[in-house]
Protein backbone atom coordinates (compact mmCIF):
# COMPACT_ATOMS: atom_id res chain seq x y z
CA UNK A 1 0.00 0.00 0.00
CA UNK A 2 1.12 3.55 -0.68
CA UNK A 3 -0.35 7.03 -0.41
CA UNK A 4 0.21 9.49 -3.25
CA UNK A 5 -1.73 12.65 -4.11
CA UNK A 6 -4.35 11.95 -1.48
CA UNK A 7 -5.01 8.38 -2.70
CA UNK A 8 -4.28 5.18 -0.78
CA UNK A 9 -3.58 2.51 -3.40
CA UNK A 10 -4.24 -1.09 -2.36
CA UNK A 11 -2.58 -3.84 -4.43
CA UNK A 12 -4.35 -6.91 -5.76
CA UNK A 13 -3.24 -9.32 -3.02
CA UNK A 14 -4.47 -7.09 -0.22
CA UNK A 15 -7.65 -6.29 -2.20
CA UNK A 16 -8.54 -10.00 -2.37
CA UNK A 17 -7.66 -10.44 1.31
CA UNK A 18 -9.89 -7.54 2.29
CA UNK A 19 -12.63 -8.87 0.01
CA UNK A 20 -12.62 -12.14 1.97
CA UNK A 21 -12.78 -10.21 5.24
CA UNK A 22 -15.69 -8.17 3.87
CA UNK A 23 -17.50 -11.39 2.99
CA UNK A 24 -17.11 -12.73 6.52
CA UNK A 25 -18.24 -9.43 8.02
CA UNK A 26 -21.35 -9.60 5.84
CA UNK A 27 -22.04 -13.14 7.03
CA UNK A 28 -21.68 -12.19 10.70
CA UNK A 29 -23.96 -9.18 10.28
CA UNK A 30 -26.56 -11.20 8.37
CA UNK A 31 -26.46 -13.87 11.09
CA UNK A 32 -27.05 -11.19 13.73
CA UNK A 33 -29.72 -9.17 11.91
CA UNK A 34 -32.81 -11.25 11.21
CA UNK A 35 -34.21 -8.80 8.66
CA UNK A 36 -31.23 -9.24 6.33
CA UNK A 37 -31.39 -13.02 6.60
CA UNK A 38 -35.17 -13.13 6.25
CA UNK A 39 -35.11 -11.18 2.98
CA UNK A 40 -32.14 -13.06 1.49
CA UNK A 41 -29.86 -10.03 1.25
CA UNK A 42 -26.57 -11.45 -0.13
CA UNK A 43 -23.77 -11.53 2.47
CA UNK A 44 -21.20 -9.79 0.20
CA UNK A 45 -23.70 -6.97 -0.34
CA UNK A 46 -24.05 -6.40 3.41
CA UNK A 47 -20.31 -6.44 4.04
CA UNK A 48 -19.45 -4.48 0.91
CA UNK A 49 -21.84 -1.64 1.72
CA UNK A 50 -20.53 -1.43 5.29
CA UNK A 51 -16.93 -1.10 4.12
CA UNK A 52 -17.71 1.34 1.31
CA UNK A 53 -19.39 3.60 3.89
CA UNK A 54 -16.36 3.24 6.20
CA UNK A 55 -14.00 4.22 3.37
CA UNK A 56 -16.23 7.22 2.60
CA UNK A 57 -16.02 8.30 6.25
CA UNK A 58 -12.23 7.96 6.13
CA UNK A 59 -12.19 10.23 3.09
CA UNK A 60 -14.42 12.81 4.78
CA UNK A 61 -12.24 12.79 7.92
CA UNK A 62 -8.79 12.73 6.30
CA UNK A 63 -9.22 13.65 2.63
CA UNK A 64 -7.58 10.37 1.64
CA UNK A 65 -9.42 8.20 -0.89
CA UNK A 66 -8.96 4.45 -1.21
CA UNK A 67 -8.44 2.80 -4.60
CA UNK A 68 -8.07 -0.95 -5.21
CA UNK A 69 -6.31 -3.01 -7.83
CA UNK A 70 -9.27 -5.11 -8.99
CA UNK A 71 -7.54 -7.35 -11.54
CA UNK A 72 -8.05 -10.44 -9.39
CA UNK A 73 -11.73 -9.57 -9.03
CA UNK A 74 -12.21 -9.83 -12.78
CA UNK A 75 -10.57 -13.28 -12.79
CA UNK A 76 -13.08 -14.37 -10.15
CA UNK A 77 -15.88 -13.26 -12.49
CA UNK A 78 -14.48 -15.52 -15.22
CA UNK A 79 -14.28 -18.39 -12.74
CA UNK A 80 -17.89 -17.91 -11.70
CA UNK A 81 -19.44 -17.81 -15.16
CA UNK A 82 -17.31 -20.73 -16.31
CA UNK A 83 -18.81 -22.81 -13.48
CA UNK A 84 -22.31 -21.79 -14.64
CA UNK A 85 -21.48 -23.03 -18.13
CA UNK A 86 -20.04 -26.31 -16.84
CA UNK A 87 -23.17 -26.86 -14.74
CA UNK A 88 -25.47 -26.37 -17.75
CA UNK A 89 -27.09 -29.40 -19.36
CA UNK A 90 -28.53 -29.58 -22.88
CA UNK A 91 -31.86 -30.65 -21.39
CA UNK A 92 -32.01 -27.48 -19.33
CA UNK A 93 -31.03 -25.36 -22.32
CA UNK A 94 -33.81 -26.87 -24.42
CA UNK A 95 -36.28 -26.43 -21.57
CA UNK A 96 -35.14 -22.85 -21.27
CA UNK A 97 -35.86 -22.07 -24.93
CA UNK A 98 -39.33 -20.57 -24.58
CA UNK A 99 -38.74 -18.97 -21.14
CA UNK A 100 -35.48 -17.53 -22.48
CA UNK A 101 -37.27 -15.87 -25.39
CA UNK A 102 -40.04 -14.57 -23.09
CA UNK A 103 -37.54 -13.10 -20.62
CA UNK A 104 -35.52 -11.55 -23.45
CA UNK A 105 -38.61 -9.88 -24.96
CA UNK A 106 -39.64 -8.54 -21.54
CA UNK A 107 -36.11 -7.27 -20.90
CA UNK A 108 -35.94 -5.44 -24.23
CA UNK A 109 -39.32 -3.82 -23.56
CA UNK A 110 -38.15 -2.89 -20.08
CA UNK A 111 -34.98 -1.26 -21.46
CA UNK A 112 -37.13 1.00 -23.66
CA UNK A 113 -39.32 1.84 -20.65
CA UNK A 114 -36.26 2.49 -18.51
CA UNK A 115 -34.92 5.03 -21.00
CA UNK A 116 -38.30 6.74 -21.33
CA UNK A 117 -38.54 6.96 -17.52
CA UNK A 118 -35.10 8.52 -17.20
CA UNK A 119 -35.76 11.01 -19.99
CA UNK A 120 -39.16 11.98 -18.52
CA UNK A 121 -37.80 12.62 -15.02
CA UNK A 122 -34.84 14.57 -16.42
CA UNK A 123 -37.28 16.78 -18.36
CA UNK A 124 -39.09 17.63 -15.10
CA UNK A 125 -35.83 19.17 -13.86
CA UNK A 126 -35.20 20.95 -17.14
CA UNK A 127 -32.29 18.65 -17.97
CA UNK A 128 -31.47 17.36 -21.46
CA UNK A 129 -32.68 13.91 -22.48
CA UNK A 130 -29.09 12.69 -22.61
CA UNK A 131 -28.90 13.09 -18.82
CA UNK A 132 -32.06 11.00 -18.48
CA UNK A 133 -30.51 8.39 -20.75
CA UNK A 134 -27.49 8.28 -18.42
CA UNK A 135 -30.03 7.44 -15.72
CA UNK A 136 -31.55 4.79 -17.98
CA UNK A 137 -30.14 1.77 -19.76
CA UNK A 138 -26.71 3.39 -20.17
CA UNK A 139 -25.85 3.05 -16.48
CA UNK A 140 -28.56 0.90 -14.89
CA UNK A 141 -29.15 -2.16 -17.02
CA UNK A 142 -25.85 -1.40 -18.76
CA UNK A 143 -23.79 -1.03 -15.58
CA UNK A 144 -20.51 0.77 -14.94
CA UNK A 145 -18.83 -0.52 -18.09
CA UNK A 146 -21.49 0.83 -20.45
CA UNK A 147 -21.66 4.12 -18.54
CA UNK A 148 -17.90 4.60 -18.77
CA UNK A 149 -17.93 3.68 -22.46
CA UNK A 150 -20.72 6.11 -23.46
CA UNK A 151 -20.09 9.04 -21.09
CA UNK A 152 -17.28 10.65 -23.16
CA UNK A 153 -19.41 10.68 -26.30
CA UNK A 154 -22.41 12.13 -24.45
CA UNK A 155 -20.16 14.77 -22.87
CA UNK A 156 -18.68 15.76 -26.21
CA UNK A 157 -21.76 15.55 -28.47
CA UNK A 158 -24.41 16.85 -26.04
CA UNK A 159 -22.45 19.23 -23.81
CA UNK A 160 -22.98 17.28 -20.57
CA UNK A 161 -19.61 18.02 -18.98
CA UNK A 162 -20.20 15.81 -15.94
CA UNK A 163 -21.60 12.88 -17.93
CA UNK A 164 -19.02 10.48 -16.50
CA UNK A 165 -19.86 11.40 -12.89
CA UNK A 166 -23.62 11.14 -13.55
CA UNK A 167 -23.26 7.74 -15.24
CA UNK A 168 -21.04 6.31 -12.50
CA UNK A 169 -23.34 7.70 -9.77
CA UNK A 170 -26.44 6.10 -11.32
CA UNK A 171 -24.63 2.81 -11.91
CA UNK A 172 -23.34 2.75 -8.33
CA UNK A 173 -26.61 3.46 -6.58
CA UNK A 174 -28.46 1.27 -9.08
CA UNK A 175 -26.16 -1.58 -8.04
CA UNK A 176 -27.09 -1.01 -4.39
CA UNK A 177 -30.83 -0.92 -5.13
CA UNK A 178 -30.59 -4.03 -7.31
CA UNK A 179 -28.75 -5.91 -4.57
CA UNK A 180 -31.47 -5.05 -2.06
CA UNK A 181 -34.42 -5.74 -4.38
CA UNK A 182 -34.12 -9.37 -5.47
CA UNK A 183 -34.40 -11.19 -2.13
CA UNK A 184 -37.46 -9.35 -0.82
CA UNK A 185 -39.28 -9.75 -4.15
CA UNK A 186 -38.61 -13.50 -4.20
CA UNK A 187 -39.66 -13.89 -0.55
CA UNK A 188 -42.90 -12.01 -1.21
CA UNK A 189 -43.76 -14.17 -4.22
CA UNK A 190 -42.75 -17.47 -2.61
CA UNK A 191 -44.72 -16.81 0.57
CA UNK A 192 -47.77 -15.33 -1.14
CA UNK A 193 -48.13 -18.17 -3.64
CA UNK A 194 -46.70 -20.94 -1.39
CA UNK A 195 -44.08 -21.88 -3.98
CA UNK A 196 -41.60 -24.74 -3.76
CA UNK A 197 -39.07 -26.24 -6.17
CA UNK A 198 -40.55 -28.97 -8.36
CA UNK A 199 -37.63 -31.27 -7.50
CA UNK A 200 -35.02 -31.28 -4.75
CA UNK A 201 -31.76 -30.93 -6.67
CA UNK A 202 -28.19 -29.81 -6.09
CA UNK A 203 -27.60 -26.07 -5.95
CA UNK A 204 -25.95 -24.31 -8.88
CA UNK A 205 -24.09 -22.00 -6.49
CA UNK A 206 -23.12 -23.02 -2.96
CA UNK A 207 -23.36 -26.30 -1.08
CA UNK A 208 -26.21 -27.59 1.08
CA UNK A 209 -25.70 -28.07 4.81
CA UNK A 210 -25.73 -31.87 4.40
CA UNK A 211 -22.90 -31.79 1.85
CA UNK A 212 -20.94 -29.31 3.95
CA UNK A 213 -20.99 -31.86 6.76
CA UNK A 214 -19.95 -34.66 4.40
CA UNK A 215 -16.94 -32.64 3.23
CA UNK A 216 -15.25 -32.19 -0.15
CA UNK A 217 -11.89 -33.85 -0.85
CA UNK A 218 -8.89 -31.88 -2.07
CA UNK A 219 -8.79 -33.88 -5.30
CA UNK A 220 -12.47 -33.11 -5.94
CA UNK A 221 -11.65 -29.44 -5.55
CA UNK A 222 -8.62 -29.63 -7.87
CA UNK A 223 -10.63 -31.62 -10.42
CA UNK A 224 -13.20 -28.80 -10.54
CA UNK A 225 -10.43 -26.17 -10.84
CA UNK A 226 -8.90 -28.12 -13.74
CA UNK A 227 -12.25 -28.29 -15.55
CA UNK A 228 -12.71 -24.53 -15.06
CA UNK A 229 -9.23 -23.80 -16.45
CA UNK A 230 -9.73 -26.05 -19.49
CA UNK A 231 -13.05 -24.35 -20.24
CA UNK A 232 -11.55 -20.88 -19.67
CA UNK A 233 -8.70 -21.61 -22.09
CA UNK A 234 -11.18 -22.54 -24.82
CA UNK A 235 -13.24 -19.48 -23.84
CA UNK A 236 -10.20 -17.25 -24.30
CA UNK A 237 -9.48 -18.75 -27.73
CA UNK A 238 -13.14 -18.27 -28.71
CA UNK A 239 -13.03 -14.68 -27.47
CA UNK A 240 -9.93 -13.93 -29.56
CA UNK A 241 -11.49 -15.54 -32.65
CA UNK A 242 -14.69 -13.52 -32.31
CA UNK A 243 -12.67 -10.33 -31.79
CA UNK A 244 -10.86 -10.95 -35.08
CA UNK A 245 -14.28 -11.24 -36.76
CA UNK A 246 -15.31 -7.90 -35.29
CA UNK A 247 -17.49 -9.17 -32.44
CA UNK A 248 -16.16 -8.05 -29.07
CA UNK A 249 -17.65 -9.79 -26.05
CA UNK A 250 -16.62 -9.80 -22.39
CA UNK A 251 -14.34 -12.74 -21.64
CA UNK A 252 -16.72 -14.19 -19.08
CA UNK A 253 -19.41 -14.57 -21.79
CA UNK A 254 -17.24 -16.73 -24.05
CA UNK A 255 -16.05 -18.75 -21.04
CA UNK A 256 -19.71 -19.35 -20.14
CA UNK A 257 -20.39 -20.67 -23.65
CA UNK A 258 -17.20 -22.72 -23.62
CA UNK A 259 -18.31 -24.45 -20.43
CA UNK A 260 -21.73 -25.17 -21.96
CA UNK A 261 -20.21 -26.60 -25.15
CA UNK A 262 -17.65 -28.83 -23.42
CA UNK A 263 -20.17 -30.14 -20.90
CA UNK A 264 -22.73 -31.06 -23.55
CA UNK A 265 -20.59 -32.06 -26.56
CA UNK A 266 -17.74 -34.06 -25.01
CA UNK A 267 -18.80 -37.66 -24.20
CA UNK A 268 -19.22 -38.28 -20.48
CA UNK A 269 -17.15 -41.48 -20.66
CA UNK A 270 -14.19 -39.77 -22.36
CA UNK A 271 -11.04 -40.72 -20.42
CA UNK A 272 -9.66 -37.92 -18.24
CA UNK A 273 -6.28 -37.67 -16.54
CA UNK A 274 -8.09 -37.36 -13.21
CA UNK A 275 -9.82 -40.70 -13.71
CA UNK A 276 -13.16 -39.08 -12.86
CA UNK A 277 -16.21 -37.88 -14.75
CA UNK A 278 -16.51 -34.27 -15.89
CA UNK A 279 -17.47 -32.45 -12.63
CA UNK A 280 -20.72 -30.85 -13.78
CA UNK A 281 -23.00 -29.98 -10.84
CA UNK A 282 -20.56 -31.47 -8.37
CA UNK A 283 -20.37 -30.11 -4.80
CA UNK A 284 -16.83 -28.86 -5.48
CA UNK A 285 -17.96 -26.92 -8.57
CA UNK A 286 -20.84 -25.35 -6.63
CA UNK A 287 -18.45 -24.41 -3.82
CA UNK A 288 -16.05 -22.68 -6.22
CA UNK A 289 -18.97 -20.82 -7.79
CA UNK A 290 -20.01 -19.60 -4.35
CA UNK A 291 -16.49 -18.48 -3.43
CA UNK A 292 -15.95 -16.69 -6.76
CA UNK A 293 -19.26 -14.84 -6.82
CA UNK A 294 -19.19 -13.85 -3.15
CA UNK A 295 -15.64 -12.49 -3.25
CA UNK A 296 -16.24 -10.72 -6.58
CA UNK A 297 -19.30 -8.92 -5.29
CA UNK A 298 -17.68 -8.06 -1.95
CA UNK A 299 -14.71 -6.49 -3.77
CA UNK A 300 -16.98 -4.62 -6.19
CA UNK A 301 -19.10 -3.04 -3.46
CA UNK A 302 -16.29 -2.27 -1.00
CA UNK A 303 -14.43 -0.38 -3.78
CA UNK A 304 -17.30 2.03 -4.52
CA UNK A 305 -16.14 5.60 -3.97
CA UNK A 306 -19.31 7.01 -2.44
CA UNK A 307 -17.72 10.37 -1.69
CA UNK A 308 -17.60 11.20 -5.42
CA UNK A 309 -21.41 11.11 -5.60
CA UNK A 310 -22.40 13.66 -2.95
CA UNK A 311 -22.72 16.63 -5.30
CA UNK A 312 -24.97 14.78 -7.73
CA UNK A 313 -27.87 14.03 -5.40
CA UNK A 314 -31.09 15.90 -6.44
CA UNK A 315 -32.20 14.88 -9.95
CA UNK A 316 -30.20 11.64 -9.88
CA UNK A 317 -31.94 10.30 -6.78
CA UNK A 318 -35.30 11.28 -8.24
CA UNK A 319 -34.51 9.38 -11.43
CA UNK A 320 -33.34 6.38 -9.43
CA UNK A 321 -36.45 6.43 -7.24
CA UNK A 322 -38.67 6.41 -10.33
CA UNK A 323 -36.61 3.63 -11.90
CA UNK A 324 -36.82 1.59 -8.70
CA UNK A 325 -40.63 1.81 -8.66
CA UNK A 326 -40.86 0.91 -12.35
CA UNK A 327 -38.50 -2.06 -11.90
CA UNK A 328 -40.54 -3.49 -9.02
CA UNK A 329 -43.81 -3.03 -10.94
CA UNK A 330 -42.46 -4.75 -14.07
CA UNK A 331 -41.04 -7.57 -11.97
CA UNK A 332 -44.25 -8.30 -10.07
CA UNK A 333 -46.80 -7.55 -12.79
CA UNK A 334 -44.99 -8.77 -15.91
CA UNK A 335 -41.96 -10.99 -15.25
CA UNK A 336 -43.45 -13.31 -12.62
CA UNK A 337 -46.75 -13.98 -14.47
CA UNK A 338 -45.06 -14.33 -17.86
CA UNK A 339 -42.50 -16.81 -16.51
CA UNK A 340 -45.23 -19.12 -15.19
CA UNK A 341 -46.06 -18.03 -11.61
CA UNK A 342 -44.07 -20.96 -10.20
CA UNK A 343 -40.94 -21.32 -8.07
CA UNK A 344 -38.61 -20.91 -11.07
CA UNK A 345 -40.48 -17.70 -11.94
CA UNK A 346 -39.87 -16.37 -8.41
CA UNK A 347 -36.13 -17.04 -8.65
CA UNK A 348 -36.04 -15.46 -12.13
CA UNK A 349 -37.78 -12.42 -10.62
CA UNK A 350 -35.00 -12.17 -8.02
CA UNK A 351 -32.50 -12.26 -10.88
CA UNK A 352 -34.45 -9.69 -12.89
CA UNK A 353 -34.19 -7.40 -9.86
CA UNK A 354 -30.43 -7.57 -10.33
CA UNK A 355 -30.62 -7.13 -14.11
CA UNK A 356 -32.98 -4.18 -14.03
CA UNK A 357 -30.86 -1.77 -11.97
CA UNK A 358 -27.56 -3.53 -11.41
CA UNK A 359 -25.37 -6.05 -13.16
CA UNK A 360 -25.05 -9.69 -14.11
CA UNK A 361 -23.16 -10.65 -10.90
CA UNK A 362 -25.82 -8.86 -8.83
CA UNK A 363 -28.55 -10.87 -10.55
CA UNK A 364 -26.66 -14.09 -9.88
CA UNK A 365 -26.02 -13.16 -6.24
CA UNK A 366 -29.72 -12.39 -5.73
CA UNK A 367 -30.73 -15.76 -7.17
CA UNK A 368 -28.01 -17.59 -5.25
CA UNK A 369 -29.19 -16.13 -1.93
CA UNK A 370 -32.79 -17.19 -2.71
CA UNK A 371 -31.82 -20.68 -3.96
CA UNK A 372 -29.68 -21.42 -0.93
CA UNK A 373 -32.64 -20.63 1.31
CA UNK A 374 -35.54 -22.14 -0.63
CA UNK A 375 -34.07 -24.60 -3.16
CA UNK A 376 -32.39 -24.95 -6.55
CA UNK A 377 -33.69 -23.50 -9.81
CA UNK A 378 -31.54 -24.67 -12.73
CA UNK A 379 -33.77 -22.92 -15.26
CA UNK A 380 -33.23 -19.52 -13.65
CA UNK A 381 -29.45 -20.01 -13.56
CA UNK A 382 -29.46 -20.78 -17.29
CA UNK A 383 -31.74 -18.14 -18.81
CA UNK A 384 -30.92 -15.14 -16.60
CA UNK A 385 -27.15 -15.09 -17.31
CA UNK A 386 -27.76 -15.70 -21.02
CA UNK A 387 -30.11 -12.72 -21.18
CA UNK A 388 -28.10 -10.31 -19.06
CA UNK A 389 -24.57 -11.40 -19.94
CA UNK A 390 -25.01 -11.62 -23.70
CA UNK A 391 -28.17 -10.18 -25.23
CA UNK A 392 -28.42 -7.00 -23.13
CA UNK A 393 -25.14 -5.57 -24.41
CA UNK A 394 -26.14 -6.23 -28.00
CA UNK A 395 -29.57 -4.61 -27.58
CA UNK A 396 -28.14 -1.66 -25.65
CA UNK A 397 -25.63 -1.02 -28.44
CA UNK A 398 -28.62 -0.38 -30.74
CA UNK A 399 -30.96 1.35 -28.28
CA UNK A 400 -28.57 3.98 -26.93
CA UNK A 401 -27.71 5.55 -30.32
CA UNK A 402 -31.40 5.48 -31.27
CA UNK A 403 -32.48 7.36 -28.17
CA UNK A 404 -29.61 9.83 -28.42
CA UNK A 405 -30.58 10.61 -32.01
CA UNK A 406 -34.35 10.82 -31.55
CA UNK A 407 -35.04 12.22 -28.07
Amino acid sequence: MEIADGVLSVDGFLAVTLGIIVLFVGKRVNDAVGFLREYSIPEPVTGGLIFSVLFALVYIATGIGVEFDLGARDILLVYFFTTIGINSSLRDLLAGGKPLVILLVITIGYMVLQNLTGISVAALFGLPSSVGLLGGSVSLIGGHGTAIAWAPRIAEDFGVSNAMEIGIACATFGLILASLMGGPIAKFLIKRHDLKPADVEALDVGVSDEKKKAGIGHLDFLDAILAIHVSAIFGLLLNDALAEWGLKLPLFVTCLFSGILITNLVPKNLPRITGTKWPTRSPAMALIADISLGTFLAMSLMSMQLWTLVDLAGPIFTILAAQFVVAIAVNLLVVFPAMGRNYDAAVVSAGFGGISLGSTPTAMANMSAVAQRYGASHLAFIIVPLVCAFFIDLVNALLIPYFLANF
